[in-house]
């Protein structure tokens, strides 16, 4: 169900890349920094919101409800983009979209952490991100239906019939979510009291502690502890430098089209990449779990992109040019295992994890905003545009490398039997209780054996 929810986020997300191709920027008037503005506005959305919400998955008891209306919001915001008839009215819709659609990933992503162990989060991971691939892969195919059959349909242009069907695919996935999707391994429906006690008790024993809030704690504590640890701003810089990297997503039947090809051709050609890219993300991810190693899972992908990217840039034979692009969309296999280093590395308090999540993925999105911009550069099949990326690939490597340095340090101080978080009295009773416990001192012990992951 998650695949299905990822996918039709990305779809409402990057239908709009499809409709350009179709008149979508005539009809509308637009320019091109225009149409930048309109894929960019979409993410300052997304930010602002991403942190208030995770925030309130966190506390809430039913995230699946809110997830699913949510979902609902956005499905019809996304069909009202196939009626606007300005500049000023794609903006207001594309930022609308952003601020409804910041609910799922981070929220999807907290409650996967919730019911996976570290062993088991980048797997998980990657079938949710898989969504995202899938649907790079599967809007070209709609889109080339829907452009090539629709037009002139009741009146209404063919890219306009694109975001009504979408759309409206979306509202109904959304009402399924609301019944379908998980809630928490305390009180998830479907599931018998054993079994959450078990699901309950994997988390417990992955990492030392219950994976539950005190109820010491504010609304706003996880904020507070979050922005205090130096962590987390690496991991913003560096997951945004990524992200920038990564930016061709938007534009990618764009950069096809320079092979030459018709529109339709250009759609179709478009999807092979991402089925690949599914395919090795989820052997990486695979791999990662199996493993337990974090950083060559994310650099080596990382290294075919830029591979994908110089190839681009030196020559404009069209095999090699379609070859490039099945490189530079395999990267994405080191985005996701990147995600579950963010979970892994911010294990207890879940509030604290809550807000890192969104803190992080939300201030990344400042490299999409930018992105949109990059890929202005059309020049010489946007060879000044392959630059940039190459040099944010190239930063997003040194803050990974980074971030293991840091990590290695921290465990070389749990060794020496530094705590890695402060536990309060009720978790600790929780903990007790779960693992049925004769002391608190037992409890607590249970954490010596809590390593990072590296």
């Amino acid at each position: 169900m998650t695949v299905t929810l990822t996918s039709t986020d990305y779809l409402d997300r990057n239908n709009i890349s499809a409709a350009r191709l179709k008149g979508l920027q005539a009809d509308l008037k637009l320019s091109n920094t225009d149409y930048s503005t309109c894929l960019s506005i979409l993410y300052v959305g997304y930010i602002l919101m991403q942190v208030p919400s995770n925030m309130i998955v966190n506390r809430i008891s039913r995230p699946s409800i809110y997830i699913g209306c949510a979902m609902l919001l956005w499905g019809m915001i996304s069909t009202l983009s196939g009626v606007v008839t300005s500049f000023g009215g794609m903006v207001a819709t594309r930022f609308c979209l952003g601020f409804v659609e910041a609910a799922f990933l981070p929220g999807a992503l907290l409650i996967l952490s919730k019911w996976y162990t570290r062993r088991e989060l980048t797997l998980r991971n990657a079938i949710l991100f898989a969504g995202n691939l899938i649907s790079n892969a599967f809007s070209s195919l709609v889109a080339a239906g829907v452009l090539s059959n629709m037009d002139g349909v009741l009146g209404h242009a063919a890219w306009r019939w694109l975001f009504y069907i979408e759309g409206a695919a979306t509202m109904f996935v959304a009402i399924l979510a609301a019944f379908l999707l998980p809630d928490l391994p305390t009180n998830s429906r479907g599931f018998t009291e054993e079994e959450l006690q078990v699901a309950q008790l994997r988390l417990l024993e992955d990492v030392g502690e219950a994976d539950q809030d005190s109820a010491e704690e504010g609304v706003f504590d996880g904020l507070i502890m979050a922005v205090k640890d130096v962590k987390i701003y690496l991991m913003m810089l560096t997951l945004t430098a990524y992200v920038i990297g990564l930016s061709f997503n938007a534009f990618f039947p764009s950069l096809t089209a320079t092979l030459g090809f018709g529109y339709v051709p250009t759609l179709l050609m478009s999807a092979p990449p991402w089925v690949f890219s599914v395919i090795v993300s989820m052997l990486n991810a695979w791999h990662a779990d199996r493993t337990q190693e974090k950083f060559w899972h994310i650099v080596v992908p990382i290294l075919f992109g830029l591979v994908g990217f110089v190839i681009s840039m030196a020559t404009l034979n069209t095999a090699g040019r379609y070859v490039a692009l099945f490189l530079q969309a395999q990267s994405y296999a080191g985005f996701i295992v990147f995600y579950s280093w963010i979970s892994s590395s911010f294990p207890r308090p879940p509030a604290k994890r809550a807000v890192a999540l969104a803190l992080i993925n939300a201030f990344s999105q400042l490299g999409n905003i930018a992105g949109s911009y990059v890929w202005g550069m059309t020049e010489n099949g946007y060879r000044k545009s392959y630059g940039t990326v190459t040099a944010m690939f190239g930063i997003t490597i040194v803050g990974c490398f980074l971030f293991k340095l840091i990590l290695v340090n921290l465990n070389k101080k749990l060794e020496a039997g530094e705590k890695a978080w402060e536990s309060k009295p009720d978790v600790v009773n929780k903990t007790r209780a779960v693992e049925h416990l004769e002391s608190s001192d037992e409890a607590l012990a249970m954490k010596k054996g809590f390593r990072y992951l590296v």
